[in-house]
């Protein structure tokens, strides 16, 4: 097949959207099909965007930085500019992720070309707004986010709860599509003695948050658990709150942005995962704080509810119910055998979701918008041809 990406976001910027796209891209490459990366530039000067990835060149459109969190940037051009983009490569279909500003440009193109698109709902964004100082857009944006699914030919949804979201507002044509987790990667054996010495105390557990630092994941929520005796809270990862989180988290260990194995063997080396944000369609670092054999515990709404499993995996707590959240963390790290057993079913919970798998579902969901757009097609012709 011939692919054209459409990302919302993509390198230098890691996070949940990029991470699946480089995950995906790799396995359209070995399955041999032609992909073109469209995406927002880095910086105006284009400097730091790659040019390339897995082979498939990457066409960057300008872009202006997010207020406030420079990192994250918003394309500029129209939709003509896009169209003209697809058309020259002429892609079979067209795969939309988390669309927003540049793939509400794509779709509308798409909508013109005659192309299939498939648009992936990963990012809650209407329940950034209040977050973000803005509580009166988010009317707006649940609106520009209904019209996005309504216009594509099919929405891939990452869980349950973002399924029956938009189920609810009157998007059809859902379809489930999780996250795969590289059970190599996240693995009990990443377990690391070195560094966990580096960082705690023998005495002392470990609870561990990996995720942006950002307003949306609500960290400063685990200000709760800063002060319980015998733990130590370490927090992996970076963004535009991580000076004001430094303030509100004075006992906590932050590592910084980690990738690779460095990421993994610190995973692995957690008592246990903690993640407080309530706007997660999915949460992929749950599932790989699981494959490394770490309990969770996560507040209990979106994609944390399918992942999960209360009493078994790990517990989740009420939105805003901050001692559920302390007294959950206490009662896994209270029962060293509890604690272990957990682990070793969330270890066992992930095993087989494998990014290939995953993949090659999506796939089929390419060939399905295909068939989709051919039947439609095929009717607005005869429907031409009546006299």
């Amino acid at each position: 097949m011939r692919i054209a990406v459409v990302a919302e976001s993509f390198l230098p910027h890691m996070n949940g959207v990029t991470h699946s796209l480089l995950k995906v891209l790799a396995h359209l490459r070995r399955r041999g099909d032609e992909v073109l990366v469209i995406a927002p530039s880095s910086s105006w000067l284009d400097d730091e965007a790659p040019a390339s990835v897995e082979g498939y060149p990457v066409h960057s459109l300008p872009s202006v930085p997010l207020s406030g969190y420079a990192n994250v940037r918003l394309a500029a051009g129209t939709v003509a500019r896009v169209r003209r983009v697809l058309a020259e490569f002429g892609p079979d279909v067209v795969h939309v992720a988390s669309p927003f500003v540049l793939g509400w440009r794509a779709v509308q193109a798409c909508e013109q070309l005659g192309i299939p698109t498939v648009a992936v709902y990963q990012t809650e964004v209407p329940a950034y707004a209040a977050r973000y100082g803005f509580p009166w857009l988010e009317s707006l944006l649940w609106q520009r986010v209904e019209n996005i699914h309504a216009a594509s030919t099919l929405t891939l949804v990452p869980s349950s709860f973002a399924h029956e979201q938009l189920r609810s507002r009157g998007v059809q044509r859902l379809n489930l599509w999780r996250r795969g987790v590289d059970t190599d990667r996240f693995s009990p054996a990443r377990h690391d003695a070195a560094w966990r010495a580096a960082v705690a105390e023998p005495h002392e557990r470990v609870i561990g948050y990996v995720g942006r630092l950002a307003p949306e994941k609500q960290v400063e929520d685990l200000a709760v658990l800063d002060s319980m005796p015998g733990t130590r809270l370490v927090v992996i990862g970076s963004g535009p709150q991580k000076e004001a989180l430094r303030a509100r988290l004075p006992r906590a260990h932050f590592a910084g942005f980690q990738g690779g194995l460095d990421l993994a063997r610190m995973v692995a080396t957690f008592d246990l995962f903690v993640h407080p944000g309530e706007s997660e369609t999915f949460c992929q670092t749950i599932q790989e704080a699981m494959a490394s054999g770490v309990p969770v515990v996560a507040v209990g709404r979106g994609g944390p509810l399918d992942l999960v499993d209360p009493s078994r995996t790990g517990w989740t707590y009420e939105p805003g119910d901050l001692q559920g959240l302390r007294a959950a963390v206490a009662d896994l790290l209270g029962d060293d055998a509890k604690r272990r057993a957990f682990g070793r079913a969330a270890h066992a919970s992930v095993q087989g979701r494998t990014w290939p798998v995953l993949c090659e579902q999506l796939v089929t969901y390419y060939e399905k918008a295909i068939a989709v757009q051919l039947r439609r097609a095929a009717v607005a012709d005869r429907v031409r041809r009546v006299p």
